[in-house]
Parts: structure tokens; C-alpha cells; sequence
């Protein structure tokens, strides 16, 4: 579990910077991180997490509305052990924890918790019998669902899950929580199934239809490989399945940079002409 806590009163100066930022947020997200398994790459290695496919649907109301009240704000991670951080050196290093970080800087006033709740080897049903415990009781403000990859490599169809993942949306709608959809990695072990795209293309139907967010990390992981020109070792384990610590990091500042665009969104439609496009900005810390 990663806690910070920070006086709100630098809120209200602080949206009007996120403001602008997000307004010029750019195409593709580029810092350095260190790669962690290939001794054949630079050393220092660039992360692209492009705004075209990081971008969120819809807008965080939720979270919006807490932010701007000054509220603390709980955001609770669901999946499996590429939640829990399997292929990472430590429980800070998992995308998790990363996060938390990455939203301590782009909202430095708020008071976040980010809770890891993956556990390795579980499907939807079995996420769905913790629900309660895991979710619901931590009285969350927004859900990171990651989901599929286990039922891939098992070869159950996406069909079979239809149901299960409807009734665990239902009931984060019935809390009011923001929730966001977190497809397969891109990897060798999940492309080599038959039915990669497929459940790919599934979650990113649900998500549309039941209106919630969807952070394609198929895709993102994908371009590292097809247009960054990466080999698997730099962002994949020796396992050929879970990420490590640099596809973690680089995962967090996508869904972090996502994130803080999408809760700005209703205010940035509502009363800013946004300025000349930025394409590109170096998000190092």
C-alpha cells in the first residue's frame, strides 16, 4: 500500500496548472527509465506512452469531484499477478506503486491511497468471490480492473466471462466509483494464443458499453515492440509473460498521465480555448 498525504490547500492554485497541463498534454509521454533484464540496450532506455492510446473515453467524475473538495481519495488495484507485481524487484516497484507516485505528481495537494489487491493466478470469478473484502469495503473512488490474461493462457473464451464482468461493474456502479479496464499484456506467451485479439477486443467492447475506462495496455506494450523497435527482454521477464520494474514504470506514467487528463476534462470543455498543440514533453522526475 502506498499512503501520501499533503495539505489540500494548494488545491485550488494547483487545478489551475493541471489545467493548462492537461490542455497541452502531449501525444507521447517520454522519460527514462532503466531497463532491467537486457544487457544489449542502451542504458538508458525511453518510455513512449503515446496520448492516443493512453487517452481515457470518458471523464473521471468521481474523482474529479473528490480532488476538487479536497477529499482523501482511495484508489484500489484488482487483478492478478501482473497486479500484484510479479517480475518486480519489490511491492514498490509493481505498477501499483508506481502509480502512486506518479499521481503524487501530478496532484501534489491531494491525500491518495493507491491499494494493491492482485493476487497471482486469478480469473474473474475468482476476483469477483473477494469483491467485498478486496473492493467494497475499502470504499474506493476509483478501480483499476486489469483482467483476461489468465483466462487466455487457460484458453477460456471471453464469452464465458461476459456475465461475471457485467454483474462486477454493476455493483462499482452501485458505490459510485470511477472505473477503469485494464486489457493483457503484450507479451510472448499471451500472443502466441489464438484468441489474443479477441479477448482484446472483448474488454474494449465492455468497457464502451458500459461506459467506463479502458487503458490499452495490449497496445501500448505492443508499440514498444512493433514501432519503438524493442526487444521482448527490455519490458518483458525472462518468463516471457509479466512485465518488470521498467515496463511497470512506463505502464504507471501512461495511466497516471490518463488519469490526471481525464479529471480535468469537464472543466477544460466547459471554460478554456485550448492553446497551440504540444507533441511531445519529457516527463522525467
Amino acid at each position: 500500500m502506498q499512503t501520501f498525504d499533503l495539505a489540500d490547500r494548494a488545491f485550488k492554485p494547483l487545478a489551475a496548472v493541471l489545467l493548462f497541463a492537461a490542455l497541452i498534454v502531449p501525444a507521447s509521454a517520454q522519460t527514462k527509465t532503466q531497463p532491467r533484464s537486457s544487457e544489449s540496450m542502451p542504458a538508458v532506455v525511453p518510455c513512449h506512452a503515446p496520448m492516443d492510446i493512453v487517452r481515457l473515453v470518458s471523464p473521471l467524475s468521481r474523482l474529479s469531484q473528490k480532488l476538487h473538495a479536497g477529499a482523501p481519495i482511495t484508489v484500489v488495484a484488482l487483478g492478478s499477478s501482473s497486479t500484484a507485481g510479479t517480475g518486480a524487484s519489490s511491492a514498490a516497484a509493481t505498477y501499483p506503486g508506481r502509480l502512486a507516485i506518479e499521481l503524487k505528481h501530478h496532484f501534489p495537494a491531494a491525500n491518495i491511497t493507491v491499494l494493491n489487491k492482485g493476487v497471482g493466478g486469478e480469473e474473474v470469478p475468482d476476483m469477483l468471490k473477494r469483491f467485498d473484502k478486496a473492493v467494497i469495503a475499502n470504499k474506493p473512488d476509483l478501480v483499476l480492473w486489469q483482467l483476461g490474461t489468465n483466462s487466455l493462457l487457460r484458453d477460456h473464451t471471453a464469452s464465458t466471462r461476459d456475465s461475471l464482468i457485467h454483474d462486477g461493474l454493476s455493483r462499482l456502479r452501485d458505490i459510485g466509483a470511477d472505473v477503469i479496464l485494464i486489457d493483457p499484456q503484450f507479451a510472448p506467451k499471451v500472443i502466441a494464443k489464438p484468441e489474443a485479439n479477441r479477448m482484446v477486443q472483448f474488454i474494449a467492447a465492455t468497457a464502451k458499453q458500459e461506459g467506463v475506462g479502458l487503458f490499452r495496455r495490449f497496445d501500448v506494450m505492443k508499440r514498444w515492440s512493433e514501432i519503438d523497435h524493442m526487444p521482448f527482454s527490455t519490458f518483458v521477464s525472462a518468463d516471457g509473460l509479466h512485465m518488470n520494474d521498467w515496463s511497470y514504470a512506463c505502464m504507471a506514467k501512461g495511466l497516471g498521465m490518463a488519469i490526471a487528463e481525464a479529471v480535468q476534462r469537464p472543466i477544460m470543455s466547459a471554460t478554456v480555448m485550448p492553446p497551440k498543440a504540444v507533441t511531445s514533453v519529457d516527463l522525467a522526475e
